[in-house]
């Protein structure tokens, strides 16, 4: 597998790689975000959604574990991490195969029901303005995804 390595170094930095990224990404896309509790992970899915056209303020789904927002393309925004230790399945595979395009925090808490072909992100926080955001892409379609946001 793959690994790309990106610093930004401020939200908005952030939030415009991630919208490079709703450009090239399609319906049945599955994104996983990983990172510690403050490293960028609604933010990143905020310029994800900003990209797919969602005007919709994006807040973390913590408590509701999945958001569905309206754009170009929907946008499943989950937080798994309260699934940590359960085996529910609460319809994964209507978000990870329908018509949206799934970002999923603390995705390692849910890893059997996750699609094989995914983009992985790990947001590492460097300091209060910097980001290293590593991309990891299962298949090739994120391969090629994933190259052209770095070109």
């Amino acid at each position: 597998m793959s690994k790309y390595k990106v610093e930004t170094h401020s939200a908005e930095d952030t939030i415009e790689l991630a919208n490079r990224l709703a450009t090239l990404i399609s319906p049945g896309d599955v994104i996983t975000l990983e990172g510690d509790l403050g490293a960028g992970k609604t933010t990143f899915t905020k310029g994800i959604a900003t990209g797919l056209g969602i005007t919709r303020t994006l807040s973390s789904p913590t408590f509701t574990i999945v958001k569905e927002y309206e754009g170009k393309v929907p946008l499943y925004h989950m937080d798994v991490y309260r699934l940590e230790g359960s085996d529910e399945d609460i319809g994964f595979d209507e978000y990870f195969h329908g018509n949206g395009v799934a970002v999923v925090e603390w995705a390692q808490f849910i890893e059997d029901y996750l699609p094989q072909n995914r983009l992985n992100i790990i947001i590492k926080y460097l300091n209060e303005d910097s980001r290293m955001i590593m991309f990891e892409p299962v298949g090739e379609h994120f391969e090629e995804v994933v190259k052209e946001i770095l070109a």
